[in-house]
Parts: C-alpha cells; sequence; structure tokens
C-alpha cells in the first residue's frame, strides 16, 4: 500500500513538472493541448488511486472517464 501511494505521489510530481515545463518552454500552437492531456492524466490518477475507483462499479469508472475526456476536449477546443 505505501509503495502504491509512494509511486503514485512521485507520478504526480513529474506530471506537475512536466506541466511547468510544458508552460515555459512549449510552442504556444501545442501548448493547451500538452497541458490538458497532462491534467487529465493527473485528474484520473487521483481519481482511480485516491477515490479508490480502480475498485469501484465499472459504471463510475467509464463515467469519470468520459467526464474528463468531454471537459478537455471542450477546453481544448475553446482555446
Amino acid at each position: 500500500m505505501k509503495l502504491t501511494l509512494n509511486s503514485t505521489y512521485l507520478i504526480l510530481l513529474v506530471l506537475i513538472l512536466l506541466t511547468a515545463l510544458t508552460a515555459t518552454f512549449a510552442n504556444p500552437t501545442y501548448m493547451v493541448p500538452v497541458i490538458m492531456g497532462l491534467s487529465l492524466l493527473k485528474f484520473w490518477t487521483v481519481a482511480f488511486q485516491f477515490m479508490e475507483l480502480k475498485n469501484g462499479n465499472v459504471f463510475w469508472k467509464v463515467l469519470i472517464i468520459a467526464f474528463g475526456a468531454f471537459v478537455g476536449l471542450v477546453v481544448i477546443l475553446l482555446l
């Protein structure tokens, strides 16, 4: 259990650093989709690990994946 939490924290920290580096050095054309993609990965990691959706019903798993994809797509299309 502790190893899983530590690895999840490490993954989240790496994703945060990648987001910061992307915001600093990326071409503005590709910046929004890349940052939204990394944010969706962070969202799904937190949802499945800390909200215990990995052990949940299939309906909730599909719903959280679809919700994240829908919101990410809307933000990318609006910007």
